[in-house]
């Protein structure tokens, strides 16, 4: 093209001899980030099943509760109905919760579901007792050169999940992969990141909520095979406002996330490591320290923000999910989680076969979530998300 002399204000933005601007990068919006599962890390070993177990086991309860339908003396009665008799022995020293009256286990019925107890043991005082009060087992007294007490023991657990296949399929014609594009060298390359940054969004979403089907849960041709995330699995550590002695504010408020967390640690070996919450509890939780919030003259940034929860029960990563319910927050000990791909199906891409002009394939991985001792963890669950 032969010289003008033109400026470029007076050649005009549709003139051929001026080039387009395009910046040489591709702006993702969409959210992509997987906090939790970044948390949790990497596992050490892989499932080599679809249905993927494991064993839990307890230690002998030391605990039990008061089942008497009829308190004829509530401070002197010696003899009354427990929920489980097979938790107590002879020799055994107990104290209801809350009181200071110790009882020594005399007589064991397992067929009328009672125990016999000298009350106000060791010259304490006896105190009224009622029903469903809890029973604290302190220990055994055996007799000297006695005979050794009927074994007792513990029944170890089978527990398992399911796997589930994420997949994403790419198909791009020849003639977009032989064009020159702007920001991307390969569309192949290019489709693969963003289709698993998709599944890995997915899979985080199916960890904290996913659900398995009540029938066919192995799957089939079929039928979808689906594994049980962490919320679904929750069945006892669920805290809900102003129910079973749970603070019934519906904003959380940091004494209901201390009793929670208080109430897994007197039940479990657990320590909670790890709060996941949405956008609106994790504001919930940032306002803990704003009537305790100080700044001085040479302070420049304000900040209102608490990644760390340290109490007596555990020093807690504060997570922000987007996949979390917002009326939630999820209390973990992730030592006790493994998000485990199925031996050789971990994320991948996959060539498939074509049959005309174009480049075809999938990116596929095969997971499940190994959740180790439910009571371990808790969950509380309706609280305001206005």
């Amino acid at each position: 093209m032969a010289f003008t002399g033109k400026a470029t204000y007076s050649a005009g933005a549709d003139l051929p001899e001026i080039a387009e601007d395009v910046a040489d990068i591709v702006s993702i919006v969409s959210p992509y980030e997987t906090p939790l599962l970044d948390r949790l890390g990497d596992p050490t070993r892989a499932a080599t099943s679809t249905f993927h177990e494991w064993l839990e086991d307890e230690l002998l309860p030391n605990t039990d509760a008061t089942d008497d339908g009829n308190w004829t003396d509530p401070t002197n009665q010696n003899t009354f109905g427990v929920a489980h008799t097979d938790r107590f022995r002879v020799g055994d020293q107990i104290r209801a919760a809350g009181s200071d009256e110790l009882m020594m286990v005399t007589e064991v019925d397992t067929g009328a579901g009672e125990i016999t107890v000298t009350r106000g043991y060791g010259g304490t005082t006896p105190e009224d007792l009622s029903d469903g009060l809890t029973l604290h087992i302190l220990g055994n007294a055996a007799l000297e050169g006695d005979d050794s007490p009927a074994a007792r023991f513990t029944t170890r657990t089978r527990k398992g999940n399911w796997t589930q296949i994420f997949t994403a399929g790419i198909r791009i014609s020849g003639s977009e992969l032989a064009a020159r594009k702007i920001a991307v060298a390969d569309e192949l390359d290019y489709q693969k990141q963003e289709r698993l940054r998709e599944l890995l969004r997915d899979l985080e979403n199916t960890v904290v909520n996913g659900t398995a089907p009540t029938a066919d849960q192995q799957g089939s041709a079929t039928v979808r095979r689906t594994m049980r995330g962490i919320l679904p699995a929750l069945t006892g550590n669920i805290f809900l406002p102003g129910e079973d002695g749970f603070p019934a504010e519906a904003n959380l408020t940091e004494e209901q996330l201390n009793l929670a967390l208080r109430r897994i640690w007197e039940q479990s070996a657990s320590r909670i490591d790890t709060i996941v919450v949405n956008g609106h509890q994790k504001r919930r939780i940032n306002g803990f320290i704003t009537s305790t919030r100080a700044y001085g003259p040479e302070d420049v940034a304000f900040r209102d923000l608490v990644s760390t929860y340290e109490s007596d029960f555990g020093v807690c990563r504060v997570v922000l999910c987007r996949h979390m319910p917002a009326d939630a927050v999820l209390l973990l000990d992730s030592s006790r989680i493994d998000v485990l791909p199925l031996a050789g199906r971990s994320f991948h891409y996959k060539p498939l076969a074509t049959t005309g002009d174009y480049e075809s394939g999938e990116v596929i991985g095969e997971y499940t979530v190994e959740l180790r001792n439910e009571n371990a963890h808790g969950v509380i669950k309706s609280l305001s998300a206005a």
